[in-house]
């Protein structure tokens, strides 16, 4: 495929890309890189882009992918913090720091979480998307993703449980020893 069949066959799906990437992303700038990625990708292709039936669909698969991939490698936001505040007016430092040791720990939790786990998790419990919307963005079915999604925060809970028991019995042990 030449240049002028590039932008014959690929350009015009700029739009649907961006809608792609932003429906993702949530983000206009980070959209704007993902479609520039995604051609970027196609042009390294090109020569073999007659292979596929559907340009379209591989265009729009390459730019859900590269969306997510940016979505994994964010850094975590304040949304995620918002899941782990404790109602309170003003908070000591000591309940802040408690607070923000937690909210680390979970966050680690989540990414020892295998990858498609750790996405269902934090495009449901931290950026409140609907299951059905992560099923489309995942190519997954509704059912997958609940049961990915009751996987990921069993093994959460399991492990703050974990901590907590272990967190009693040091405490009880201190208390023994005082």
């Amino acid at each position: 495929m030449d240049k002028k069949e590039f932008t014959k066959n690929i350009v015009p799906l700029k739009e649907k890309l961006l809608r792609t990437a932003f429906y993702i992303t949530q983000e206009k700038d980070d959209a704007e890189d993902i479609v520039q990625e995604t051609f970027l990708k196609l042009w390294c292709i090109r020569d073999s882009l007659d292979r596929y039936d559907s340009i379209e669909a591989l265009s729009v698969q390459i730019a859900k992918n590269l969306s997510l991939d940016l979505l994994r490698k964010r850094k975590p936001t304040e949304n995620e913090e918002v899941l782990f505040l404790v109602e309170s007016k003003t908070p000591s430092p000591y309940e802040m720091a408690e607070r923000n040791e937690a909210i680390e720990k979970v966050r680690e939790m989540i990414d020892k979480l295998p990858s498609l786990q750790q996405m269902i998790i934090r495009m449901k419990d931290i950026e409140g998307y609907e299951i059905e919307e992560i099923a489309d963005i995942t190519c997954s079915t509704n059912e997958a993703v609940r049961t990915n999604l009751s996987r990921a925060r069993k093994k959460i809970r399991d492990q703050l449980l974990g901590l907590n028991k272990s967190f009693i019995s040091n405490k009880n042990v201190k208390e023994k020893i005082i």
